[in-house]
Formats: structure tokens, sequence, C-alpha cells
């Protein structure tokens, strides 16, 4: 009322509120399970296999079509994409507007959330790996962004992030309604290379270039600023733009793999429903025992079938 915005800072009362909203999220998830993707299976009647992979896209398409739209209304409303100078300008970023702040603990509460249900879910064992590596480079991400006064770049780096998760688990679930609509995974791989394309620039221009003019460059913990000197050092910018260099061309190495993998598999079966139908026009028809001559169906020894008399009753 009298003008004065109010910030916020990351301290040990944030886990309570964490703890409360990963209660949330667990109801959530259940009111989707139950009156979306539930009333879906029962009409599929897919497989276990698929039952189980239809309801983690079906979760994560809710999720991270939420989140995209919630990320940007705060890099928006921010002014994040209008000035990206301010995404290293200022830094540390020690004290945050309440929607950043409250962005944060929420995708925190989901992600965590995300662990007691692979139990309630059932997952299979051999899924479990998997799901919990993806959770895991999830929390680390956003905890690191969030404690580290980052959460400017991060925001950034999630949109991006949501953005080709959101069109991959979308192509999923159209696929297991119609195994031959494959048109939104085409969709998903031009925006993968987009989004990787973003991702790889948006590294150089803060880290190349951004946290290296930053005024303060002096260690200071408690005032928030944790590595911005080291930045100040050529060898050590480098060897970091290398390790994410290296890093996103092994993303982009499985995705190529994994392409090219489909493309196989999809022009194999074209080419193997072309034999079959090949096969299927050249099969000769069946034709009675014996052969016709002049009208008359003749034996295979040359002899004409008799006539069978019937007798009267």
């Amino acid at each position: 009322a009298d003008g004065e915005l109010v910030q916020y800072h990351y301290g040990l009362k944030d886990l309570v509120t964490i703890l409360f909203y990963i209660f949330i999220a667990i109801i959530l998830h259940a009111v989707v399970q139950e009156y979306a993707l539930d009333k879906i299976n029962r009409r599929l009647h897919l497989s276990k296999v698929k039952h189980s992979k239809f309801n983690e896209s079906g979760q994560l398409v809710a999720f991270h079509l939420t989140s995209v739209i919630w990320c940007l209304y705060v890099v928006v409303t921010e002014g994040y994409i209008s000035n990206p100078r301010s995404l290293w300008e200022n830094y540390p970023h020690v004290y945050l507007p309440f929607q950043v702040k409250f962005f944060y603990l929420c995708q925190l509460a989901y992600w965590l959330h995300a662990l007691p249900e692979l139990y309630f879910q059932k997952v299979r064992k051999e899924e479990i790996p998997r799901q919990l590596r993806c959770i895991a480079l999830y929390l680390v991400h956003i905890a690191g962004a969030y404690l580290l006064n980052l959460t400017r770049l991060g925001l950034i780096l999630l949109l991006l992030q949501y953005l080709a998760e959101f069109f991959f688990h979308m192509a999923r679930l159209v696929c297991f309604t119609d195994e031959n609509n494959e048109k939104l995974f085409n969709v998903w791989a031009v925006v993968f290379v987009v989004t990787r394309l973003f991702t790889l620039t948006l590294y150089i221009l803060v880290i190349g270039f951004g946290l290296p003019r930053v005024e303060n460059q002096a260690l200071n913990p408690e005032r928030g600023n944790f590595f911005s000197f080291l930045f100040n050092n050529i060898l050590f910018r480098m060897s970091v733009l290398l390790l994410v260099c290296l890093f996103q061309a092994s993303v982009m190495w499985r995705f190529i793999h994994f392409q090219l993998r489909r493309w196989r598999e999809y022009w194999n079966e074209q080419s193997s429903r072309k034999r079959a139908g090949a096969k299927q026009q050249a099969k000769p028809l069946k034709r009675d025992s014996g052969y016709h001559e002049n009208g008359v169906v003749k034996a295979e020894n040359g002899t004409s079938p008799r006539t069978k008399k019937l007798k009267s009753p």
C-alpha cells in the first residue's frame, strides 16, 4: 500500500512450505489420475507396459503444460526476456520477488512428491532407475539455481526444457491412441533441436560474457556471491563452457541415435507391408481338382467323373 516492494530470501522455513506443497501435489496427482487418465485407459484397453507409460506421460503433460504457462508468465512480467542483461546484472540475485520464489518452491515440491509416487503408482522395477535418475537431475538443477542465486537463468532454462518435454510426452499420448500418427514426434524433434541451440547460446552468453563483467567479483558467501570470481579466470571459464558443450553434444548424439532408430523401424515396417501386399497379389487362385475341357470337368487320370444316380425313397 505504501509502494514498498517486498522481496524474499531462502531459509530453513522453506522446508516446511515445500512439505506442505508436496501433499498438495500428491492430491492433484490423484485427481488427474482418477478423473482423466483412468477413464481414458478404460477405453483404450492398453497393455500393462503401455498403461504405465501412458500414466507417466499423462501426468507429465499436465505438469509441463502448467509449468510452461506459469514460467512464461513469470519471465515476461519480470522482464527477463525483454532485457537479457538482467540475467547477470547485479549478481548475486539474493532477494526474489514472491512469484519467483513461489515457483521454485512448487517445482521442488513436485519433483520431491514424485519419489513416493513411484510406490503409489506401482512402477515396474525396470523403470525405477530411469525415473530416479530423471527426478535427481531435476532436483539438483532446480535446487542449485535456487541456492546459488541463479534463479533468473534457471527460469529460462526450465522454460526451454519443459517446452521440449511437453511435446515429447504429448506425442507419446497421441501414439498410444493411434500408432500410425507420428506427426507430433516430428514437431518434438524440431522443438528439441531449437531448445538445445537456445540453451547452448544462453550458457555461452551468461557464462562467457555476462558473469565475468559483474562488478562484485569477490567471494562472499554471506551475500550470496559463491563463484562469480571464478569466471574472471579465463581458464576456468573456458573449462566450464567446454563441459557444457560436451554435455549438449552428448544429448544431441542420443537424440540423433533415437531418431535414426525410429526412422529405420518405420522404413522396415513400410517395406514389410509392401512385400506382404505383393505376395498377396501374386498368390495363384485355387482351382478345382482335375481340369476343364470344353466346359466339362475331367478327372486327373483323364476320365470324366460319373454322375451318381439318386435312389428313390
